[in-house]
């Protein structure tokens, strides 16, 4: 499980792919590791770079979208033609600090867990060494709720390391979520057990762009879709959602319960909990559509059976 593999989904990205492949190679690719590029059926010149990349660089796998299909499709793609075990997501706008994975890679191993993160994410506008601002997650094992209360999460940034295991346990990631992609995602991994760390002292440098950012065009363009998606992307999950809050999901709180999770977290119930709720559901839908005959209708049927069994 030593090696990774790294991937970059990839959409309309051209002017700055090639500093995030760069910085996979230089400092953080191994002898084992790989290097794996979805693109995501971009319309600017994002094939021509890729094309004159794979030249420098061989061992670069591209994998290429006949039609957009967004970014957590082509995040699928790219892990489901990964050969090694251990995963590392960096988006095509993004740049990793040289030999910043590698300790990473030892801290997941040594913890014994199946996602490990980065500590701080470095905004940069124009120049990385100097950011825009600094988020931070707090060291050492993450506590999940943050998922669930509307704290900070890996998820919100996506780029990190994970298991290819804990990615089949949280089914992929949910296609159809637009911009939520990574952080449904990161939920999904939390409600399937997956352990999460968290690596002191250690950042990746996250650029922004305003105009372009998938964020921006996919969520804050229409904000009341966020709850929409989030709840799509949960559907597989249902089970696992407390009934109360699920109806909440669905009813009232459809457009903004993403927004309202620091008062209104979202509530979770043990596997299987629910089973008995869904087979007794199962037998009132049953008795909707088939119901009973009364008693006229069962002594009329009753009749014409043993007429017709008469007359044979």
């Amino acid at each position: 499980m030593a090696n990774i593999s790294f991937f970059i989904p990839a959409y309309n990205c051209a002017k700055t792919i090639a500093e995030s492949i760069e910085s996979i190679i230089a400092g953080n690719l191994n002898n084992g590791d790989e290097l794996i590029v979805v693109n995501d059926c971009s319309t600017d010149d994002t094939a021509e770079v890729l094309l004159a990349l794979k030249q420098q660089h061989p061992f670069i796998n591209i994998f290429t979208h006949k039609r957009n299909k967004g970014g957590a499709a082509a995040r699928n793609t790219a892990v489901e033609n990964a050969a090694n075990d251990l995963l590392f997501c960096l988006d095509a706008d993004n740049v990793l600090a040289p030999d910043s994975v590698d300790p990473l890679k030892e801290y997941l191993i040594s913890m014994n867990a199946d996602v490990a993160s980065f500590q701080y994410q470095h905004f940069f506008s124009a120049d990385k060494l100097k950011p825009d601002y600094i988020w931070s997650l707090p060291e050492g094992v993450f506590d999940l709720e943050f998922y669930y209360n509307g704290g900070n999460t890996p998820g919100q940034h996506g780029n990190y390391l994970f298991t290819k295991q804990s990615w089949v346990k949280a089914l992929g990631y949910a296609e159809g979520s637009g911009a939520l992609d990574t952080w449904t995602f990161g939920l999904r991994q939390a409600m399937t057990g997956a352990v999460t760390v968290v690596l002191k002292d250690t950042y990746y440098y996250h650029r922004l762009d305003y105009e372009g950012s998938y964020w921006m065009r996919d969520a804050e363009a229409d904000l009341w879709s966020v709850s929409v998606k989030a709840t799509y992307a949960l559907y597989p999950f249902f089970d696992r959602i407390d009934e109360k809050y699920l109806n909440y999901m669905l009813g009232k709180g459809r457009y903004n319960w993403f927004y309202n999770r620091t008062g209104k977290p979202l509530k979770l119930v043990s596997k299987g909990s629910k089973d008995i709720f869904y087979k007794d559901l199962h037998q009132k839908v049953v008795k909707f559509i088939y119901p009973k005959a009364n008693f006229l209708k069962r002594g009329t049927d009753k009749i014409k059976r043993i007429l017709n069994y008469g007359g044979r």
